[in-house]
């Protein structure tokens, strides 16, 4: 059965288990027919893919922390595949003082080290992407409600997030003409390894999912399924969009 991201190669970079919003993403795009390159940090998260993920998509490193290693699994990817077509960066960490202080405690170390990994990330990502990415290419992040609003606990993120969002559309604008696009998911709270980081999580996902429009979460297939479109050619008209996929919560 043939799908609409058939021929294409994606490379995925985020994966850390299977309950992160990156494997749905994944797994969704896999179903659609596309190729997949997941990237991993080091040798301990390599393992831990090899457990659950299938043969067929590749796995190489790459630390977003260093441009270099950024710029030499972009090289690397575009000697083996040629051009690919889209990139998803779901990539974001605040060390754990940092994300359970309030922004006010917040250190300049702490600031930086977010900043750089969940935000500035997504720059050179796509600086480094973009000479093998095909006309149309896509490249997707992930953000949260919290970059709009003062969600509690989120403290720090909140900010790195709001950086994110606004990179996205700029990226956008600066990639307009190679005809590479640039979009953000702001997914709904889902129970994943990132979310329990966060202070009093449970009662985040209780709220959140008390104002969802059916009293449900989204799941990581649905945000999957939306991922999958934006790394699509039926997408083409979108770029600088912050799309929304949390059953409603940002709503109220």
């Amino acid at each position: 059965m043939s799908g609409f991201l058939d021929g294409k190669t994606i490379v995925i970079m985020g994966v850390a288990n299977k309950r992160s919003i990156a494997w749905g993403c994944t797994q969704a795009i896999l179903e659609q027919g596309a190729n997949v390159i997941l990237t991993y940090q080091n040798d301990r998260i390599k393992k831990s893919l090899q457990r659950f993920v299938p043969e067929t998509a590749e796995l190489i490193e790459c630390d977003v922390s260093e441009d270099d290693n950024i710029k030499q699994t972009f090289e690397k990817i575009g000697q083996k595949h040629g051009k690919i077509d889209g990139v998803i960066h779901a990539i974001a960490y605040a060390d754990k003082e940092t994300l359970t202080s309030g922004l006010v405690n917040t250190t300049r170390d702490g600031y930086d080290l977010a900043q750089n990994i969940s935000a500035y990330s997504l720059i050179a990502v796509s600086r480094y992407a973009q000479p093998i990415l095909n006309n149309p290419g896509s490249i997707l992040t992930l953000t949260y409600f919290g970059s709009t609003r003062a969600i509690p606990n989120y403290n720090m993120m909140g900010v790195a997030k709001a950086a994110l969002e606004s990179s996205v559309r700029y990226l956008a604008s600066d990639l307009g003409e190679s005809g590479v696009r640039v979009n953000a998911i702001s997914a709904g709270a889902v129970k994943t390894l990132a979310v329990t980081g966060i202070k009093h999580h449970s009662e985040l996902l209780k709220e959140s999912e008390s104002r969802t429009v059916d009293q449900k979460s989204v799941t990581t297939s649905e945000i999957g399924n939306v991922a999958a479109f934006l790394m699509s050619d039926l997408s083409t008209g979108m770029t600088g969009d912050v799309v929304y996929v949390d059953k409603g919560v940002h709503l109220i």
